[in-house]
């Protein structure tokens, strides 16, 4: 699915109500009735009767309040109790939200301008006695912090135990970029119009939205598919258009053949753990290259794979390029880093496998800080074999000589910047994974939980990686696929031990199950 800017959104809008005749006041009205459905079913679910349920609706002055008017007008009419809360008096109002004004007045519902400490209390009374709160204050507009008096009612709306609803992003966050200057909204559910923004999942944005609904307000799919985007969100429909389809007269060979270049001494468990992660993904042949001392451990702790002492006992190192070379024929892809420890010595092998393996490369964790002492590297692979790169924000930092906060402050952007001058996907790890793409597109994670902040679990996504590249997923899909799945197995486990306390073995192993549950 397309993520856009708010920027964006308004010209798709503008586009709907020039060209294709729509009324702005048809466009508001369709994105309050996607909001009132959204609460009747949240509480028709409860088996709520809907008669006499309290809604209190915090309103601004231009169309996000207009759309708040609207939906208590809606559910003024179905029967709630509904008092307004109006951060303008009522000639600032103007168009659309004007209109709305005069329509909710004539319900007899309550409402309230918001002009000093009396109007407070009230509200305190009413968010604290809601059953359901609905923020219509701040819209896609807003950039940087709001006025202190907005903020106040933000602090009453995050204290109650209502259920909270925003109105196309929560007040203070920003549409762009997630950005939370100093207070915003908790929502529970944010029902966002047209396309998802990019707010909705960068920054901070994921810790206030909670979940996001997306409806089209009547806008033509046409006319969404019109604009430039190059910024999407990964949903299960598409990845389950990516997992390839298995036959009755498949066999190993045909499910691909997998070089893993891992561990050392104190790390074997990333090789353990990256190996058994592409066994679980599918890979019909895995074969592990890893250093002389560690073999037996990795090879009693993935079974199934062909594992191939190289280097020296502690370290692979310069030796093990003749090893990686000779496996590397007749596979389908070949993965560096996990455990492999800081040794100097390996990146002449990286030079060797940039200037002469054409198969996809993966590179991880200890291989990608090796790239980093000298970058340039990099310039070598270019035209030589697809390269997709799996840092996490402190790999990133090294990679690009900045700090980690400004990796951070600055994800989607740096992302697609580094992959379009490496010529590589980057996937680029966090709680909202970004994949992007050396064509400049992006593509952003919505699925895991804090549980992958365990030691190993990168190692995991790597294993995956490589497997679906073995089982001839194309590169930049093999890595949304992977991390997808990678998220969605994290999510199977946490309804089961909550967002801590599972392992990356246990991740490794939920695979299969996270992928069934797509196919399904």
């Amino acid at each position: 699915m397309r993520l856009v800017t708010s920027r964006q959104m308004r010209r798709l809008e503008d586009k709907a109500i020039g060209n294709f005749g729509i009324p702005s006041i048809l466009l508001m009205e369709n994105a309050a009735m996607a909001v009132v459905r959204e609460i009747c079913q949240f509480f028709a679910a409860k088996k709520r009767n809907l008669i006499g349920l309290k809604a209190t609706v915090l309103a601004g002055k231009g169309n996000n309040g207009g759309d708040g008017l609207a939906i208590a007008r809606h559910l003024t009419l179905i029967g709630f109790e509904v008092t307004v809360f109006l951060l303008a008096k009522s000639q600032d109002l103007t168009g659309d939200a004007k209109l709305n004004f005069r329509l909710f007045s004539g319900t007899g519902g309550k409402l309230f301008v918001i002009e000093g400490e009396k109007q407070r209390r009230l509200a305190r009374f009413a968010f604290s006695q809601a059953d359901v709160v609905v923020d219509a204050l701040y819209g896609t507009g807003l950039r940087g912090a709001m006025p202190s008096i907005a903020e106040e009612y933000i602090e009453e709306i995050n204290q109650t135990k209502a259920w909270v609803v925003a109105v196309d992003v929560p007040s203070g966050v920003e549409a762009d970029t997630g950005k939370v200057y100093r207070i915003a909204v908790r929502a529970d559910l944010t029902v966002t119009f047209g396309l998802p923004k990019l707010g909705h999942f960068l920054g901070r944005g994921p810790e206030f939205c909670g979940q996001v609904i997306v409806d089209a307000i009547s806008i033509p799919p046409s006319y969404l598919q019109d604009e430039e985007i190059s910024n999407f969100i990964l949903t299960e429909q598409a990845m389950r258009t990516i997992i390839p389809k298995r036959q009755l007269q498949n066999h190993k060979g045909t499910h691909g053949k997998g070089i893993l270049a891992a561990g050392s001494l104190g790390m074997s468990g990333a090789a353990i753990l990256s190996g058994r992660s592409a066994i679980r993904t599918g890979i019909g042949l895995l074969q592990i290259v890893t250093p002389r001392g560690v073999v037996p451990v990795v090879a009693n702790g993935v079974i199934e794979g062909t594992v191939w002492p190289a280097g020296g006992d502690a370290n692979l190192d310069a030796d093990a390029w003749p090893v990686i070379e000779e496996h590397c024929q007749g596979a389908q892809a070949l993965a560096l880093g996990p455990g492999l420890g800081l040794n100097n010595q390996f990146y002449f092998v990286l030079e060797k496998v940039f200037q002469n393996i054409a198969l996809p490369v993966i590179l991880d964790a200890d291989a990608l800080n090796l790239v980093a002492l000298k970058p340039e590297i990099l310039q070598s692979r270019k035209g030589r074999g697809p390269l997709i790169l799996t840092p996490h924000p402190g790999e990133m930092a090294r990679l690009c000589n900045l700090t980690t906060p400004e990796v951070q402050e600055n994800r989607l952007e740096l992302a697609v910047n580094k992959a379009v001058e490496w010529g590589a996907v980057v996937v680029l790890k966090g709680s909202i994974t970004v994949v992007a793409a050396p064509d400049g597109r992006a593509f952003l994670n919505p699925t895991g939980n804090p549980g992958l902040g365990t030691g190993g679990t990168g190692d995991v996504l790597t294993g995956s990686i490589l497997s679906w590249l073995a089982q001839g997923v194309q590169p930049l899909e093999a890595a949304c696929l992977a991390v997808y799945l990678h998220g969605k197995a994290a999510e199977i486990l946490a309804k089961e031990y909550g967002w801590s306390g599972f392992t990356a073995s246990e991740l490794a192993d939920t695979l299969p199950k996270a992928r069934r549950q797509i196919e399904s």
